[in-house]
């Protein structure tokens, strides 16, 4: 093609365009047509939405966020095993939800020996005492009853030290146990003292206690009879154990060691409980003595456990 020669195509006449190549003619709004394609004259037909051939997810249940106070747990951090399942009518006590995997473990260990204990301890005294008690005063076949409660004594006496055993194992997993790191503090010291001075306290009102039931027991005629004999011994050996369990706890608190204070407020707990019971049937009953006697044991059972917690608390550094 020469120099002002037209070339002519289906737009009529092209113009050169800035660099020489021709450029079709503007449209009605200034914009170049489109070239005509294969598929500019069909229109796309309308898209149909997705169906997935899965049923629809059901979404995830709210998360609760954890307390402002309370930091969440490591993604790294290994939990702790959840507590065994407690069952009606096995007699376990429900563990604290704080223990570690160790000191749980252990635990566990210490209340299935338990139960061994209390069965060799409560059905070996009263056959011990009561077919003594049967032998010297009836016949002398009392006395093969009196042997097998010294075997069942045994294995209680036997799973008790399995328990203590078990127990010095935990003390050495668990800070209470050791001296406090606040003992060089006076506070910590006076605290002890006077912790140790109230389970000495709880040590007499456990030795008065047992005198109190063996005194009584001429009166309810329970030295005439093997069985009353042997239930009287059962009775009264619950306080003399509560006592001998009080007095271990005594040189702990001298070298201010909080465990002692817990031990000794769990201990007034239990003689808080039977204090209760004799105020109730003195009032039922409408009698002064036992009311007299309980009110004033459960005033001095709860006093001795507030101040025992707040011992144990001032051992452990901790405001009062």
């Amino acid at each position: 093609m020469y120099p002002g020669q037209q070339q002519q195509g289906p737009y009529g006449p092209q113009q050169p365009g800035p660099y020489g190549a021709p450029q079709p003619p503007a449209g009605p709004y200034g914009h170049q047509p489109p070239p005509p394609g294969p598929y500019s004259a069909q229109p796309y037909p309308p898209q149909q939405p997705y169906q997935t051939p899965y049923p629809p997810q059901q979404p995830y249940p709210p998360q609760q966020p954890y307390p402002p106070h309370q930091a969440g747990p490591h993604p790294h951090q290994q939990q702790a095993a959840p507590p065994p399942a407690q069952h009606l009518g096995e007699g376990r006590m429900r563990l604290d939800p704080n223990l570690t995997p160790a000191q749980r473990e252990l635990a566990v260990k210490i209340q299935a020996k338990s139960k061994p204990m209390a069965y060799g301890m409560v059905l070996g005294i009263p056959l011990t005492f009561g077919g003594a008690h049967y032998g010297i005063t009836q016949k002398p076949l009392g006395f093969v009853a009196a042997l097998a409660g010294l075997a069942l004594l045994a294995f209680g006496v036997f799973s008790l030290l399995q328990m203590q055993g078990l127990k010095r194992q935990l003390r050495l997993v668990t800070a209470d146990a050791w001296r406090s790191p606040a003992a060089h503090l006076p506070g910590a010291r006076k605290a002890a003292t006077q912790a140790a001075y109230l389970n000495g306290l709880l040590v007499l009102l456990s030795l008065t206690a047992t005198g109190y039931l063996l005194y009584k027991g001429a009166g309810w005629g329970a030295y005439g009879n093997s069985l009353g004999f042997g239930g009287l011994m059962l009775a009264a050996a619950l306080p003399f154990g509560m006592a001998l369990a009080a007095a271990t706890t005594i040189p702990q608190l001298l070298q201010v060691i909080p465990a002692g204070a817990k031990v000794g407020r769990s201990l007034y707990s239990i003689i808080f409980v039977l204090a209760t019971t004799v105020t109730g049937e003195g009032i039922k009953g409408g009698s002064a003595g036992p009311i007299v006697a309980g009110g004033t044991t459960l005033l001095i059972c709860g006093g001795a456990m507030s101040l025992l917690g707040k011992a144990a608390r001032r051992m452990r550094g901790e405001a009062g």
